[in-house]
């Protein structure tokens, strides 16, 4: 028998859409000023560190369009709901981290060239300082309270995003780092700047494969990680009634578990007990996964 239950209340959507604004407004500030105060304070890798804040604007964006479709209810065309959207966001969310990544990387080899060959940079201005702590205050604490909720509510979208704040955080470490010490140190030390926006890069780089990785695997239809599978073993073995199971399946759809597999009952019993044990199995799985968990369970007599 198949179950499929979407959460027809939409106070998870409600909540996603709360912290991707919070963060959206956040983002937007901060890029303005980041990319300001770089280009006038003369900082490579605060205007690097305000690209990247533009990339969390822009991924803010693609979790408020893509969160509403994936949340809605199963239909004729889709009857495991929509929750590969989520899954799809969260992978474009990377590309776009992997491109600015690569754009911030060659600006910063340009910069350095340029130093190499005998070119002063110029000193960066006192306000790209304060804009930089301004920014790992503010990023790491969108990382926490974002991070937190993903994981409350299990939305991999919104956890994606709340690494996306996380890596801005880092990057605005290494911008505080390279920044100083071109404003404190004198000429010699200014080619830090740009050597700051390429360890920038590298960790958005970093971000992005760490995102991009669960999102593959979930196209790829990957099983549950083994803590899981091996959890779901042990409550469908829990189940009065049920005396072996095997073929059992697993798989994500978005914020959903899908799990299937065949249980043997007694052969002596009715249709309708065997229809009630199949549907205790379900409600177990539904305990332990989650209420919007997908389920195929096939009845087949123990021999």
């Amino acid at each position: 028998m198949e179950h499929t239950n979407q959460p027809t209340d939409r106070s998870e959507v409600k909540t996603i859409r709360h912290v991707t604004w919070v963060g959206f407004w956040v983002n937007a500030i901060l890029m303005v000023l980041k990319i300001a105060f770089g280009l006038y304070g003369h900082s490579d890798a605060l205007v690097a560190d305000g690209i990247h804040s533009l990339s969390d604007f822009a991924t803010d964006l693609i979790v408020l369009v893509f969160v509403g479709i994936a949340y809605k209810s199963a239909d004729s065309e889709h009857p495991y709901g929509h929750g590969k959207f989520e899954t799809f966001a969260s992978l474009l969310i990377a590309l776009i981290l992997l491109v600015v990544a690569i754009g911030i990387g060659i600006s910063g080899v340009k910069s350095i060239s340029a130093s190499i060959r005998g070119e002063t940079l110029p000193r960066p201005d006192v306000w790209t300082l304060i804009v930089a702590l301004l920014s790992i205050a503010s990023k790491e604490y969108l990382f926490r309270y974002t991070v937190r909720i993903g994981k409350k509510i299990n939305s991999g979208a919104l956890i994606a995003n709340a690494w996306h704040h996380r890596s801005d955080a880092i990057s605005s470490i290494a911008t505080l780092v390279g920044v100083s010490a071109s404003f404190f140190l004198g000429e010699g030390w200014r080619i830090l700047d740009p050597i700051a926006s390429i360890l920038i890069a590298i960790f958005i780089a970093l971000s992005a494969i760490q995102i991009a990785l669960p999102s593959i695997n979930e196209l790829l239809e990957k099983s549950l990680p083994p803590d899981q599978v091996k959890r779901a073993e042990e409550v469908i073995a829990g189940v009065p009634g049920v005396m072996a199971f095997h073929r059992l399946r697993t798989r994500r759809n978005g914020h959903s578990s899908i799990i299937d597999t065949h249980i043997k009952v007694n052969p002596l019993i009715n249709v309708a007990e065997g229809h009630e044990i199949a549907s205790a199995a379900e409600r177990a799985l539904r305990k332990e996964f989650g209420e919007d968990i997908i389920t195929n369970i096939h009845v087949e007599p123990f021999r």
